[in-house]
């Protein structure tokens, strides 16, 4: 199978406000929209929002997820600077600080926000990866 990755869905459970919350706050622009679900097209694949009850008999499980969702989603910058003020306009905007942005043992840089349903958000540095012009990852500059 390829290495790849097409959509990444978040199931929500206020539809409305984690739209606004994505629009608002992250100031990304929605793709396409309808009632219910929204998809916002990201560099090379699209994130969506859809709600969390439908999302859970789509896939046949139960929602009865609490606590701790054991995932981040990350953003990688190109620098330290770069961090620190996208995580001050995010938390201006509204988004909860989690772990302000430190410097971490491997080398890196990075803080936690949290969208209103606790999705935590990797805001982060990493002098490890090669990314070009357009913020991917790639294997060579």
């Amino acid at each position: 199978m390829n290495q790849r990755l097409s959509f990444i869905t978040l199931g929500v459970n206020d539809f409305k406000g984690m739209k606004r919350f994505y629009t608002d706050v992250f100031g990304w622009n929605i793709m396409n929209a309808q009632e219910g679900i929204a998809f916002f097209r990201l560099n090379g694949f699209i994130f969506g929002l859809y709600p969390a009850d439908e999302l859970a008999e789509d896939a046949g499980v139960v929602n009865d997820g609490k606590g701790f969702k054991r995932s981040s989603l990350a953003i990688n910058f190109t620098s330290k600077e770069e961090v620190d003020a996208v995580f001050a306009e995010l938390t201006s905007k509204g988004a909860q600080a989690i772990k302000q942005p430190e410097s971490v043992f491997w080398g890196g840089y990075r803080g936690y926000i949290a969208d209103p349903e606790d999705n935590l958000w990797e805001i982060a540095w990493n002098p490890f990866l090669v990314m070009d012009a357009d913020g991917n990852v790639t294997d060579h500059p």
